[in-house]
């Protein structure tokens, strides 16, 4: 999810600790577990300061350790010390048992959207992306946001409000698995072009009738399309280069960690005067005809690598980029 959105579940379960006695008996207990969930709702993406190093580095790893099996304990021991220590009169096992509830709820709603996780590391270094909520669910945002003015204004007493805010939520989220469940089975049966060794894939939208869809054929070429209330719709085609160029690129670092992260890669091929330029993109961002997220190599005639790039950008800041720092 957003980090707007892991905010508000921290918040949300600040809220829904009121259901526990010992919290919310204790005079700073509600203020203590309110920093916890907020902590550990936020720790997993403390990956994020890699972008100081490199957007290789960042790219590659974010999502990677810091949401795996080990985090989780490692998240919630750290956050369940620190606020134990300034709160010293409130049992650590609940400040604990909240900090590990929220630290796992952030990499759960990872996992739900479309970039994913490694969060079962190191039992598979697989990403695992579900591909049912949208990065940015307008739903989970603003029921969110209702429960909270109605606990803030005291409107309703939070050990009502937010049990049902997380019904609702885990209703949403099961219901959003069986509609892409469904719409993934009928894609064979109402694509006109369908052929026996296409691969399908549904991915969400902030709508919650549409969704894109890619569908991968034996001969590199991808379909990209949108499922619109029950109706396909195919708007374009690409087809992926085969090209020494392609492969030298593959041991250039910024398109390794490209690649480490997408299902959909895609190289393109432009011969240039002093070389290639290698365009690898994900098929999943498709956004008004473009690809903003990137890996770009610049290779002389010799496939020897010249320059590269790796990140998100639009094909108008992309070519400024090049231009810069090739001529």
């Amino acid at each position: 999810m957003d980090s707007g959105t892991h905010l508000l579940f921290g918040l949300g379960l600040g809220g829904l600790a009121m259901v526990d006695p010992v919290i919310a008996s204790h005079p700073y207990g509600p203020v203590a577990v309110l920093i916890a969930t907020v902590a550990g709702s936020q720790a997993p993406d403390l990956d994020g300061l890699l972008r100081f190093k490199s957007n290789a580095d960042y790219i590659k790893n974010h999502r990677g350790l810091s949401h795996s099996l080990p985090a989780v304990a490692g998240w919630t021991a750290a956050i369940t010390l620190v606020v134990s220590a300034l709160f010293p009169g409130i049992p650590w096992w609940h400040i604990g048992a909240w900090t590990l509830l929220a630290v796992m709820v952030h990499i759960a709603s990872d996992l739900f959207n479309s970039y994913g996780t490694q969060a079962f590391r190191p039992i598979s270094r697989n990403w695992v992306a579900w591909n049912v909520i949208h990065i940015f669910d307008p739903f989970i945002f603003s029921s969110h946001l209702v429960a909270l003015l109605l606990w803030i204004t005291g409107a309703a007493d939070p050990r009502a409000v937010f049990p049902v805010l997380y019904g609702l939520i885990v209703v949403y989220y099961a219901w959003r698995t069986l509609v892409r469940r469904r719409i993934v089975a009928a894609l064979p049966r109402v694509d006109p072009e369908h052929a026996a060794e296409d691969k399908y894939t549904l991915l969400p939208t902030l709508s919650l009738h549409r969704w894109h869809v890619i569908r991968a054929s034996d001969d590199c070429t991808y379909r990209i399309g949108r499922w619109d209330n029950g109706r396909l719709t195919w708007v374009e085609r690409t087809r992926c280069d085969q090209h020494p160029a392609i492969e030298a690129s593959r041991s250039i670092p910024d398109v390794q960690a490209f690649l480490k992260v997408t299902p959909f890669p895609c190289g393109h091929v432009k011969e240039k005067p002093w070389g290639y330029e290698v365009r690898w993109v994900d098929i999943r961002y498709r956004y008004r005809r473009q690809y903003p997220f990137v890996a770009v190599a610049l290779l002389d005639a010799s496939y020897q690598p010249i320059q590269s790039y790796v990140g998100w950008l639009s094909e108008e800041r992309l070519e400024k980029r090049l231009r810069m720092n090739t001529y």
